[in-house]
């Protein structure tokens, strides 16, 4: 370990074109569209803002009740509700334009065409600095397959979407597949800038008293603390697989688990559940990887990514 300096790090990152002041971005579906935390949060600190997913038409998402707590974290099955991109573009963007914080628009759809138009709307829209890909969605002319899961549908929505917008691209993976890193190759192959994982994990929770599914959806997604290990391995597979920048999430609370995704391999980290129990905790991350920079001598968080040291020797064991 290297000493304490009264050096002020550097924590520029570059992910996929886009610049960013710190590596800390909040993820999809835990801050809303920014007016929601901008009485807690100062915007302008955060690396980048990724907004709820939007679609193509406006999405009323699932009946209630569709969040519970459960052990190690929360479960959800929201449904994706959103103001579709008109709404969207109307609504919430003129608000996020006075911030000079990077936003990058989560998009989805249920087929390939709903993809492309959605991208290719916000092509030339003032603003829009990126778009982050939701491929864990179902695609309804394939049976419900979620576009994620199938390397041939991976990379087909990939590439479509590719060839309609000039904004970078961030596949968003799924981690219900067996080789995350054929998926981040595919993601790369496909055209993506850069990639981003994980999503949340399946689950459900039951009431035994009811005998009843606590959700109306009856299943849904787990976030939060319980998913970090899983998201830490994947984050490290595929960026060993992939030589375009990773985004990790899943499971931050503080700048430990944050530090843990970039020496793993990840050039920028999302909190996401957190925001729901501290608003702000992404700026306690931020602090707390300057102070881990400074602590350890380090000038660059850039000398962080991807440190990760595997062979161990007698001392360490």
């Amino acid at each position: 370990m290297k000493s304490e300096t009264n050096m002020k790090p550097k924590l520029a990152v570059s992910v996929g074109g886009i610049a960013m002041q710190n590596p800390v971005m909040v993820a999809s579906g835990t801050f809303g569209y920014g007016p929601e935390y901008a009485g807690l949060v100062d915007l302008n600190r955060l690396g980048a803002f990724v907004v709820k997913g939007i679609s193509l038409q406006p999405a009323r998402g699932n009946p209630t009740p569709r969040l519970v707590e459960v052990p190690g974290g929360l479960l959800n099955a929201i449904g994706l509700q959103n103001p579709g991109v008109d709404g969207f573009i109307r609504d919430y963007l003129p608000f996020l334009r006075n911030y000079r914080t990077p936003v990058i628009v989560n998009i989805w759809g249920h087929c390939l065409e709903e993809y492309r138009d959605v991208a290719e709307r916000f092509n030339d829209v003032p603003g829009i600095h990126g778009l982050e890909l939701n491929i864990s969605c179902p695609n309804i002319k394939e049976g419900g397959l979620a576009f994620g899961i199938d390397p041939a549908m991976a990379q087909r929505v990939i590439t479509t979407v590719r060839a309609k917008t000039r904004l970078p691209l961030i596949p968003k993976l799924s981690p219900n597949v067996a080789n995350i890193a054929q998926f981040a190759k595919i993601a790369q192959d496909s055209g993506a800038d850069a990639i981003s994982l994980i999503n949340s994990i399946p689950a459900m929770a039951i009431d035994v008293e009811t005998r009843r599914p606590v959700l109306a959806n009856v299943t849904g997604g787990l976030t939060g603390p319980a998913i970090h290990p899983v998201a830490l391995k994947q984050v490290w597979e595929a960026a060993r697989a992939v030589k375009i920048p990773v985004i990790g999430m899943g499971g931050i609370t503080s700048a430990k688990e944050a530090l843990a995704f970039l020496i793993a391999g990840a050039t920028a980290v999302a909190v996401g559940t957190a925001n729901f129990t501290e608003p702000r905790t992404t700026l306690a991350v931020i602090d707390g990887i300057g102070d881990y920079l400074t602590h350890h001598g380090i000038g660059d968080v850039r000398e962080l990514i991807g440190s990760l040291q595997t062979e161990y020797t007698p001392h360490d064991q």
